[in-house]
Order: structure tokens, then C-alpha cells, then sequence
């Protein structure tokens, strides 16, 4: 779920200046894995981990479905990781591998997307709102108007990340509609909504830590990680919650069907589930992260954070987005593919 987009990043941490003897390959949304927890893990191990990053959930999919694709683990957000066990992409957990496994704080051990946690353990989850340069503009934040009805300090000066299940959510709740809705009136609604504010918008791009912070973009459909991080090095922007609905989402790891690296993925996944080691996950992203006894480790200025901490009068509207019928995802993906073109 930042998810800012690093188009391809490798890391290869070095053991004594010499690669080392395992290899690990993790596929995860760009600029999202701590160098830090990395280096830690290949010092302890010895396992030389190569980063892929990914921009969406629908790329990574592809991908994975295409396979060649050379990755042990991946990081698919919760209302995908149905569609990746559906596909028999990802395996089963061999839980009694997973020293730590019983560190998933409670609220994420028997997640509807997957029981059990039988496939995936936690990564980071979060909120997607709006991020807006208070600057410019001074009114509501709270509204996923700055993006579908821009006020017009904002108009040219708005970004949209493409990724579908978010934008297509918000602008469905915007609508009056419900999560996964196939009513046609509400989708019409949605379309015609989405269409008519495009032009309004400078970009429909990733990225947006680096851009807002520099003020190259003044507002952005955004997550709420990456909200805080470009207000520690830009004041003036500050993270708004959608009144008319904000998607809740988790992303999780998960070990791939025909992973290569098994036992080097098991001791990756062990490794993250340890507190300390998920709160420098948190600490690099500014995500929770779903591990028990992390908070201790957590970063101080997270604890408070308005980017964390989600005012009372909007947490009702927070809503955590389920896996949809392939019927609902098709009527989105017309309306997506049109809004791209």
C-alpha cells in the first residue's frame, strides 16, 4: 500500500566484501523495504537479498501469472492475496518453520482475505486519503473532491495514482456506492465523475514522496505513509481522510508457488515477524506493520502522527476494501481503461 515507485531497484548487501553464498529475491512495491532491515538480515544469515520493485498490484500479478519471473517472495495487498491463492500462486506456510509466527498481533491473525493466516504474514498496512499542500489550498481536506471535484486553487496541480482498486473504491464511495458495487446507475456515476474531473489533473503517476515534498504536485491520491514522509521534509502538506469513504488496506508476504530460495524465503519471513525488525519495516515506510510488541521499537513521532492516528469523527468511514467478484473487476477495468487513454 509509501508505495512510491522506484521503477527497478536492487539491493545486494555484501557479507565481508564478498557476495554471499544464499540468495534471496523479494518482490515488493517500489521504495517500501528498509535498507536497514535488509542489511541486518544478510548479517545475520549471511542471505544476499535482490529487491524488485513493482508500481501496482495489477503489475505484480501479471508478472507472477506470466512466471519466468525468478521471485521467492511478494507482496500482494489484501484484497489481491485471494486472486493469487485462487491462481495457485502462492504455497501454503509450513508454520511450524515460523519461530515467530506468533508474533501477528491479533487483529491480523485470522484476516478474512486469508484464513488462518495459511498463506501470508503481515508487511505493513495503512490508509489511502488525499494529500494536500495547505499552502495552496486552505479549505477541507477531508474529501475526495480535491481529486473528482478539484477546487480551483488545485485545478492542473493534482496527481492520481494509478491503481485501480483504490481510485475506483474512493470514487464508488464518493458516488454513494458500496465496496465492490455492481450497480450500473452508481458506476455510470463514477465514470462520468472521473471523466470529467481527468482534466483538472497534472498526472496519474507514483512517486509522490519526492514530487510533494518539492512541490512539483500540490495534492495526490496518496497513502498515509507516504503522506507523513513528505510532510517531515514539506510542513505544508497535510493528509486528509475522505469523509465519503477511504479504502483500509494491509499489504502481505507471501511465498510463491515456485519460489526457488524456499528455506532462505522461511528465515525472511521468520526474521520480519520479530518486533524489532518490523518496526525498522515501519520506521523506513511510516506504516503499522501487525507485529505484536513492535510499538516499543516504533519510531516516536509515528505514535502521534495525524497520518497514523485516524481522527475519531472519520474512523467509521474507513473501510477495509474486500476481494471483489472477477464481475465487479471487469465493469472497473472498463471504466479504468477508458480514464487511462
Amino acid at each position: 500500500m509509501t508505495r512510491t515507485l522506484t521503477l527497478t531497484t536492487t539491493a545486494l548487501v555484501l557479507l565481508g566484501g564478498a557476495a554471499a553464498a544464499q540468495e534471496l529475491n523479494l518482490y515488493n512495491w517500489g521504495n517500501y523495504t528498509s535498507p536497514e532491515l535488509l542489511e541486518k538480515f544478510t548479517e545475520e544469515t549471511g542471505i544476499e537479498v535482490t529487491v524488485t520493485d513493482y508500481d501496482s498490484n495489477s503489475t505484480a500479478l501479471a508478472k507472477i501469472e506470466a512466471g519466468g519471473h525468478g521471485f521467492d517472495l511478494v507482496v500482494p495487498t489484501a484484497n489481491y492475496v485471494q486472486i493469487y491463492v485462487d491462481s495457485g500462486l502462492l504455497a501454503p506456510l509450513d508454520k511450524d518453520r515460523l519461530e515467530n509466527f506468533g508474533n501477528i498481533a491479533e487483529r491480523w491473525q485470522n484476516p478474512d482475505w486469508d484464513p488462518n493466516r495459511d498463506y501470508t504474514v503481515p508487511w505493513q498496512w495503512g490508509t489511502t486519503g488525499v494529500s494536500v499542500n495547505t499552502s495552496v489550498y486552505d479549505g477541507d481536506i477531508n474529501t475526495s473532491g480535491i481529486f473528482l471535484d478539484p477546487p480551483e486553487e488545485l485545478v492542473g496541480q493534482v496527481n492520481v495514482v494509478p491503481e485501480m482498486s483504490d481510485v475506483m473504491a474512493m470514487a464508488i464511495f464518493y458516488a454513494g456506492g458500496e465496496p465492490c458495487t455492481e450497480d450500473l446507475e452508481v458506476l455510470r456515476e463514477v465514470r462520468d465523475v472521473l471523466m470529467a474531473a481527468k482534466p483538472s489533473w497534472q498526472s496519474m503517476d507514483y512517486g509522490m514522496t519526492d514530487r510533494m515534498s518539492a512541490n512539483d504536485v500540490m495534492a495526490s491520491v496518496n497513502w498515509n505513509g507516504s503522506s507523513m514522509r513528505i510532510r517531515l521534509n514539506n510542513p505544508d502538506v497535510a493528509y486528509g481522510y475522505p469523509q465519503e469513504g477511504y479504502p483500509i488496506w494491509m499489504d502481505n508476504v507471501g511465498l510463491l508457488a515456485d519460489a526457488t530460495n524456499v528455506d532462505e524465503a522461511y528465515q525472511f519471513i521468520d526474521f520480519i515477524l520479530e518486533p524489532e525488525n518490523a518496526a525498522m519495516i515501519s520506521a523506513f515506510a511510516r506504516y503499522g506493520n501487525g507485529v505484536a510488541g513492535s510499538e516499543e521499537f516504533m519510531p516516536e513521532d509515528m505514535q502521534t502522527a495525524p497520518e497514523i492516528v485516524i481522527p475519531d469523527e472519520l474512523a467509521d468511514a474507513g473501510v477495509f476494501l474486500p476481494t471483489c467478484p472477477a464481475s465487479a473487476n471487469d465493469l472497473y477495468t472498463q471504466i479504468w481503461t477508458e480514464l487511462l487513454q
